[in-house]
């Protein structure tokens, strides 16, 4: 995923718009905005679009995602614009499970670059465990991407064969979460 944050000094700043003076509590608070509108979309979208912007005040926020035929392609790099408060840091990164390691059957990807949680709460038990029988359409995990929760779905009836993050794990969008065998 790219992302792309800038802060215009044109019509957002002439007209005395966040970031106007330059305060960095204005440009963190249009950023704020500006991440919330994006996230709004992205969560009501069934599908991850290829690209989004957002333009908010001077703030604009551009993601873009990469095709099925250029996700082997080097990463690009994200360049973020003014310095405002970062929330929580992410947990380490987890490596993949290999794919001989992974069990045949359909797979629940995540909807979107994130933090993967397996239950609703802290201290709650999770959505789906190994072994649990899941109809279509059944919420098994949320992706949280910048304070918003989007479900993860089932789109096949079957059994939980193998869940492949744990909990709090950092996700990239359509990696594998679980595997479902739709004849058990």
């Amino acid at each position: 995923m790219t992302l792309d944050v800038t802060e215009h000094d044109t019509a957002g700043a002439a007209a005395g718009g966040p970031g106007a003076d330059g305060d960095p509590r204005e440009v963190g608070a249009a950023l704020d905005l500006v991440r919330g509108t994006m996230l709004d979309l992205l969560s009501g979208s069934p599908h991850p679009p290829s690209a989004l912007r957002v333009h908010a005040g001077g703030v604009t926020i551009e993601a873009e995602w990469p095709s099925a035929a250029t996700a082997g392609a080097a990463p690009v790099a994200a360049v973020a614009a003014p310095a405002v408060p970062a929330g929580d840091a992410a947990p380490p990164a987890q490596a993949a499970p290999a794919a001989a390691d992974v069990p045949a059957g359909v797979r629940v990807a995540s909807p979107a670059v994130g933090v993967l949680y397996l239950s609703p709460a802290p201290g709650e038990p999770p959505f789906v465990q190994e072994g649990d029988t899941v109809a279509e359409g059944r919420q098994v995990a949320i992706v949280e991407v910048m304070k918003l929760m989007i479900p993860v779905r089932t789109e096949t009836a079957g059994r939980v064969v193998r869940v492949l993050k744990e909990d709090a794990a950092p996700v990239e969008f359509d990696e594998p979460l679980f595997v479902i065998d739709p004849a058990g």
